[in-house]
């Protein structure tokens, strides 16, 4: 799915980037849509290929570390579908073999660039909630079964949904906001028959900003909420729907075409606030998200030398959230960072 929907659209469809070699064990389903890539069946054969600058990995999660290794030892840039890693010192030893080798390293950290976090980014950033004081976010789905043949459903490292869909939220918090003090959290199975977390509810604290973070995602929530609750000193922000971009690429559509990321005006905020002394009560137009924004820094950083946009450094204080959630809920204690 990761190869499918994001990352062979996003990188066939930038002109800085040619789809070159893809690695399918069992199958050439990736040559049915793109006649003229290479398939291949064994990691080794992407590793001793000397045309191939940057590889993307998408395999299971506890894989990420030992073929990423190999990679950029090879000689490699390499690009890590999110989660980083499932520990993070796993994080810091693919950080210190990239510097060593001098390869570019990053994590395919797309959701920054939903349009509804772009929104939410510019809301905060222009205080037009006045001063925040809470910020709630929720990434749920409703699949009330167990899915059958999915690693992502079966107990092991770096399985569970806070791996998963938790790897976003926490990254977009911390792109809002930094490193938090304080992490607090209660994970659980809430399916029958579940082998892995399918709920977390994570309170994020920073002091310096009186600032609550709250991040919550469940696989049972038939009828969805707000995505984002912002509550400030002057105002609240409310923000429904999901962005358009996945289902776009799901059913075919590529970020060159007119109008891409635009979401539709039934789902726009709702912003109810003071400015400048006028009660302002109305939508605000969602900004169109855009994924190939994530290629366009990888694209700067491996050519023009440019900093990334996701620094594998950004990418391991995600994974050390996740560890202090696992530990909090553990322990039934708050954590500090």
């Amino acid at each position: 799915m990761s190869g499918l929907v994001f990352h062979a659209p996003l990188v066939s469809s930038h002109p800085g980037f040619k789809l070159q070699t893809v690695l399918e064990r069992s199958a050439n389903k990736s040559q049915e849509r793109y006649p003229e890539v290479k398939v291949v069946k064994t990691f080794e054969e992407l590793l001793q290929d000397n045309l191939l600058e940057l590889l993307v990995i998408n395999t299971p999660n506890a894989l990420h570390l030992s073929m990423a290794q190999q990679a950029l030892e090879a000689g490699k840039h390499v690009i890590l579908e999110k989660p980083f890693t499932v520990t993070s010192q796993d994080a810091q030893t693919l950080i210190n073999i990239a510097k060593a080798n001098n390869r570019m390293l990053s994590v395919f950290q797309n959701r920054r660039w939903d349009g509804d976090c772009l929104t939410v980014q510019q809301v905060v950033k222009q205080n037009l909630l006045g001063k925040l004081v809470d910020y709630e976010a929720h990434y749920d789905r409703y699949r009330n079964y167990i899915e059958a043949n999915t690693w992502k459903e079966e107990a092991g490292p770096g399985s569970g949904i806070l791996y998963n869909l938790g790897s976003h939220m926490i990254d977009q918090a911390l792109a809002l906001f930094g490193k938090p003090a304080t992490v607090s959290a209660e994970l659980g199975i809430q399916r029958p028959g579940g082998q892995v977390n399918d709920y977390y509810h994570i309170t994020l604290f920073y002091p310096t900003l009186n600032l609550r973070v709250t991040l919550k995602s469940s696989y049972l929530v038939r009828e969805p909420g707000p995505r984002y609750i912002l509550h400030g000193t002057e105002g609240t922000f409310l923000k429904y729907g999901l962005d358009p971009q996945e289902d776009a690429l799901k059913a075919g559509k590529l970020p060159t075409e007119p109008n891409w990321g635009m979401e539709d005006k039934s789902t726009w905020g709702l912003l109810n606030t003071q400015l400048n002394g006028l009660h302002f009560q109305g939508t605000i137009e969602t900004l169109p998200g855009n994924y190939s924004q994530y290629y366009n820094s990888i694209y700067a950083a491996i050519r023009e030398g440019k900093e990334l946009a996701v620094k594998p450094e950004e990418a391991m204080l995600g994974i050390q959230i996740i560890e202090a959630a696992i530990q909090s809920n553990a322990e039934k204690r708050t954590i500090e960072l």
